[in-house]
């Protein structure tokens, strides 16, 4: 029986799993990436695949999430975090080497499709999966379908525009200024912290410091919750999904699921928010589950 192989191409780590019909995982394993060479990630890509079907004796179908996304136009890799992936035919040289199809997806669209499938957004219609993390992402499902996109940069709400309450306008490293993604990432929060107060702490000291009753820091999350109400607002009023589902670290601020949507309602245009907001299910295998997910219901269907 073939197996359904997912791949998460991150910038420190490769990640495989392989599925079973019912969801459950056959074998996982993590390598290091090779750092800023394209041939040495196909090669550590291939072998992955060809030692985990040596492993379990069985053949199966690769779905591959990315820092990136494929170009419509071109077939080449695109806004990239890991840049020696921009500008190349990822697919195709992979499909080359393995001999079969292949499937990629940005890694965002991934963790939403795992949620969606047999996660947190099990059993909705539509479905918005967001990271929150070193940087903002975002990717939208659709009756167990990933919405890609004319453009295929459907649900990348993390470079909208976005404005700060004291008018700060943060550098994105788009080359544009005040993206959500300048607001609402670890970094981000980090930072914002340290320009009100002066203090330079991480996002899970200001939690913690919070908890135990510190002022400031508290006034540093609920900066943190307005935003990301004010932002999801947006994403609601546009695309109105049943489920909105957290991943990344700030997904683990267990405030977020009761702060936010008390906050959103202000800047959606209805008179009741039925959008559940939830935290992921698969944590941080979601992205590799979602990766696997990409071939559908079962091996060889379509997603």
């Amino acid at each position: 029986m073939d197996v359904r192989i997912g791949i998460d191409l991150g910038g420190s780590k490769i990640e495989i799993i392989a599925l079973a019909d019912s969801g459950s995982a056959l074998l996982r394993q993590r390598i290091a990436t090779p750092q800023n060479d394209y041939d040495a990630t196909l090669t550590a890509i291939a072998t992955l695949v060809e030692r985990t079907e040596r492993q379990l004796g069985q053949h199966g179908s690769v779905g591959i999430g990315i820092p990136g996304v494929e170009s419509p136009a071109t077939g080449l890799i695109k806004n990239a975090n890991s840049t020696c992936l921009i500008g190349k035919a990822l697919r195709q040289d992979l499909q080359a080497r393995l001999q079969r199809e292949i499937r990629i997806a940005n890694d965002a669209n991934c963790f939403a499709l795992s949620e969606a499938t047999d996660g947190a957004g099990e059993g909705v219609e539509v479905v918005f999966g967001v990271i929150l993390g070193t940087g903002v992402g975002g990717g939208i499902v659709v009756r167990s379908k990933v919405l890609t996109g004319a453009n295929a940069i459907a649900g990348e709400w993390g470079h909208n525009g976005m404005s700060g309450d004291e008018g700060v306008l943060p550098d994105c490293y788009c080359g544009r200024k005040g993206c959500v993604e300048t607001f609402l990432s670890g970094p981000a929060l980090a930072a914002d912290h340290l320009r009100i107060n002066h203090t330079a702490l991480s996002p899970e000291v200001i939690s913690e410091t919070a908890a135990h009753g510190d002022s400031t820091c508290e006034a540093t999350l609920r900066r943190y919750e307005t935003r990301l109400a004010r932002a999801l607002a947006q994403v609601i009023n546009i695309l109105d999904p049943d489920v909105v589902v957290l991943g990344g670290g700030l997904s683990n601020l267990d405030r977020l699921y009761a702060n936010v949507p008390r906050r959103w309602g202000e800047y959606v245009f209805s008179d009741h928010v039925a959008t559940r907001l939830l935290k992921n299910r698969h944590g941080d295998s979601s992205g590799v589950r979602g990766a696997a997910w990409l071939w559908g219901a079962s091996p060889g269907a379509e997603a």
